[in-house]
């Protein structure tokens, strides 16, 4: 993988079933192992395993209302999320950026890019998400993006295989809320 330019222009497209291994290498790598510490948004000290798979994204390609989302630089895949129409709001998940580039506003871009393409596509008002409680510093950055801590707690889910192996036993993700204008 070469390291893209961080001034050259970001490029926004769907993804297609060819891009999943490329996905789950972005995915594994921003969360997981010791690729993901040369960036901020590691889960290595609270997950191990892997963040992802092949059958996961593809799953969430073929999905008639959700979405993959990639930003491309100079022809590779930086940065990606995935966008989901629920009825009155779009959920927001999958979210990773190259480690390597993290820091230099190519997750902003994205996730401006995911509450365009909600309001634009499905006309919904509000997009939700839900981040693990433990990760204050994620937190702190979506609220600096406009979204509010609701406090509503949704349980981890220990007993599923496909998000890792958890290293606690007081993981619990909480519902984040913005509303899109």
């Amino acid at each position: 993988m070469n390291s893209p330019s961080r001034t050259a222009r970001p490029d926004f497209r769907v993804a297609t079933v060819a891009d999943v291994p490329a996905l789950v290498l972005l995915v594994d790598s921003a969360y997981r192992g010791e690729s993901s510490r040369a960036g901020w948004t590691t889960e290595a000290d609270l997950l191990s395993g892997r963040r992802t798979n092949a059958e996961n994204v593809t799953a969430e390609l073929e999905k008639r209302e959700s979405h993959m989302i990639v930003m491309e630089v100079e022809d590779e895949i930086v940065a990606c999320c995935q966008v989901e129409h629920r009825g009155e709001y779009a959920y927001f998940g999958m979210f990773a950026v190259r480690p390597t580039l993290q820091g230099g506003g190519f997750g902003r871009a994205v996730l401006a890019e995911a509450e365009r393409f909600a309001r634009d596509t499905w006309g919904v008002g509000e997009m939700r998400m839900t981040v693990i409680s433990a990760r204050e510093e994620l937190l702190a950055w979506y609220v600096r993006r406009g979204y509010t801590r609701t406090g509503e707690m949704i349980p981890f889910p220990y007993d599923d295989e496909t998000v890792g192996m958890p290293n606690r036993d007081d993981l619990e993700m909480e519902l984040l809320v913005k509303k899109l204008g």
